[in-house]
């Protein structure tokens, strides 16, 4: 997994709330077990008309959101189904930070496990974000060193995030990456205990 220590990107704002999971990636591409290949599905019901062409009024077909890599959004984003292909997609499109007031718990989870950092926000902060959106090509910067959400014209917020995730996405590690890193210890543990060690060749 990428580490994540801080990021620069230009904003995309979704104006809308309860976006779930079938929005982000409809059921139709869930076929794929890899985690790459998503990101052309992504919102792909609003992206796209009936005929395959993209829909110019969709908030990330407009050409000043191009190259988007921070994605703003209202409350309850992720919402619906469990499905992990969700926070796949976003990360494949090319996002790594995502911004609501609030998002669905686990939505919110798989996020950190796909090296993207969700951030909450007050219902007023996000309001602001949007108003300074709407006037062009809008950027900010999210800082795990400082813990803070910027940008270059007076806004910064406290970046809310538990320790142990914050240290786990600035190195890079998701639940796999870091028991790999414990991979010693584990192998000492079961010779330990009269068990053969653990095969670790992928690592």
């Amino acid at each position: 997994m990428e580490p994540f220590v801080t990021h620069s990107g230009l904003v995309a704002p979704l104006d809308r709330a309860n976006v779930d999971t079938d929005q982000i990636i409809p059921k139709q591409f869930l076929k794929r077990i890899e985690r790459t290949g998503f990101g052309q599905f992504l919102f792909f019901d609003w992206r796209f008309l009936a005929d395959g062409s993209p829909d110019p009024a969709f908030e990330l077909n407009k050409p000043e959101r191009k190259g988007a890599s921070v994605l703003l959004a209202r409350r309850n984003f992720g919402c619906g189904s469990s499905r992990e292909h969700a926070p796949w997609a976003l990360a494949d499109y090319g996002f790594r930070v995502v911004i609501a007031p609030t998002f669905a718990d686990i939505f919110f989870n798989n996020c950190f496990q796909n090296g993207m950092l969700p951030i909450r926000l007050d219902e007023a902060d996000v309001d602001e974000l949007f108003r300074r959106a709407a006037v062009g090509p809008y950027r900010l910067t999210a800082d795990l060193d400082r813990s803070e959400l910027r940008d270059d014209r007076g806004f910064s917020r406290p970046i809310a995030i538990d320790p142990f995730r914050r240290t786990c996405l600035m190195k890079g590690l998701d639940n796999i990456g870091l028991t790999l890193a414990h991979a010693s210890a584990i192998d000492t543990w079961e010779s330990a205990h009269g068990m053969a060690p653990s095969s670790w060749q992928a690592r």
